[in-house]
C-alpha cells in the first residue's frame, strides 16, 4: 500500500480575465495544473463587481489568485495594463489572498480562433472562461 501521508496538498486558485463589461472566472490547482471556466462576472460598478467576486471565493474557497495583465506584441504596456494591475491590487487587499500577475497577451484571440473565429464573438461569456482557463494554466507552466 502507497504512502499518501507525506505528498503535499494541492493549492487551489481562481483566475481572471479582467474586462470592462465582463470578467471571465476560472478555477484550478497545482496539483493537476488543469483550469476550468466557473463563471463570468457581469456588473454596472466596482462593489457589484467584487460582492460578485466574493461569492466566488466563498463558493471555492482559493488559496490564491491569479490576474491576467494585457501587455502589447512587444510586452509594452496597452490601455488596460494599469486597469488589471490595480484590480489584482483590489483582489489581495479585498481578499487577503495572495494574487499573481500573468502575462494573457493574445488570450482572448486564441480562444476566439479555437471556438470558430467570428461565431465565437457571439459567445463572449464562453470566450472570457476561457481566456480566464489559459491564464491560470500559463500560471502554472511558469511554475508557481
Amino acid at each position: 500500500m502507497l504512502n499518501n501521508m507525506h505528498a503535499p496538498k494541492p493549492t487551489q486558485y481562481l483566475a481572471f480575465d479582467f474586462g470592462l463589461k465582463r470578467i471571465g472566472v476560472a478555477f484550478g490547482n497545482s496539483l493537476t495544473k488543469t483550469a476550468s471556466g466557473v463563471a463570468v462576472v457581469e456588473a454596472q460598478n466596482d462593489e457589484q463587481r467584487f460582492s460578485k467576486i466574493d461569492g466566488l471565493i466563498k463558493k471555492w474557497q482559493p488559496e490564491g489568485l491569479v490576474v491576467g495583465v494585457p501587455r502589447q506584441p512587444d510586452g509594452a504596456d496597452n490601455e488596460l495594463t494599469a486597469r488589471c494591475e490595480r484590480f489584482a491590487r483590489q483582489l489581495e487587499g479585498r481578499f487577503a489572498l495572495p494574487c499573481a500577475m500573468v502575462d494573457e497577451r493574445y488570450t482572448s484571440a486564441i480562444m476566439e480562433s479555437c471556438m470558430g473565429g467570428k461565431a465565437a464573438r457571439e459567445q463572449k461569456g464562453r470566450i472570457d472562461m476561457g481566456s480566464a482557463c489559459l491564464i491560470l494554466e500559463q500560471f502554472f507552466l511558469e511554475g508557481r
